[in-house]
């Protein structure tokens, strides 16, 4: 198995998230690609955040259908303190020592790979899909897999340039305004239910 890696917060998961790992299924021959929920992200606060059982469940309806091609991960919800990437890819290769990982990232975030915690058991376990969308390429990322003695675990592909994020999709649903079309219709339904990011007990 070739699997493809997408971590965050999904806080809410959006359409940009789908077409990313879309894109790298299919640009990069994967088997699957999964959702890697973040439950504490080291490196920034989960702003509005239900709590990651809710991201979960946000998480599992958006890839809704997608069942063999995009699914979720919650690895990192059963570890204790901060959400770090090499313990994951350690924790899945024990798991599954067949498999193997592809880690996506945007450019400007693999392009930094070098100050995340354990850079070179990250390189160790998975290669890096780095998605370029407009000005987000993979020159700087090239930079620092070289320097990181590892540019041969460089894999770039393309995707649309969706200027989509979580942080706008929370900042609509807070001002009253639409998020169909950017969120998947589950994902939509789900926020409207529970009154997710509208305040108060949520946020």
């Amino acid at each position: 198995m070739r699997v493809g890696l997408l971590g965050g917060t999904f806080n809410p998961p959006h359409l940009g998230h789908l077409v990313l790992a879309e894109c790298a299924r299919d640009a990069l021959g994967l088997d699957e690609v999964l959702l890697v929920l973040a439950a504490r992200p080291p490196h920034k606060v989960v702003d509005g955040d239900p709590g990651p059982d809710e991201r979960l469940r946000l998480c599992r309806a958006a890839v809704a259908g997608e069942e063999g091609r995009i699914g979720v991960c919650d690895v990192e919800l059963h570890r204790e303190g901060p959400s770090y990437t090499a313990d994951t890819l350690v924790e899945l290769q024990e798991r599954h020592p067949d498999a193997e990982y592809v880690l996506l990232l945007g450019g400007d975030a693999a392009a930094g790979l070098a100050s995340w915690h354990r850079p070179k058991d990250i390189l160790r376990f998975a290669a890096i899909g780095v998605a370029e969308r407009g000005r987000d390429t993979h020159e700087r990322a090239l930079e620092t897999l070289t320097k990181l003695g590892h540019p041969d675990r460089l894999l770039p592909f393309a995707m649309p340039a969706l200027e989509l994020s979580s942080t706008l999709i929370r900042a609509r649903v807070r001002a009253g305004r639409t998020v169909r079309h950017l969120v998947p219709p589950e994902v939509e339904a789900r926020i409207d239910l529970l009154g997710l990011y509208r305040g108060g007990q949520s946020e």
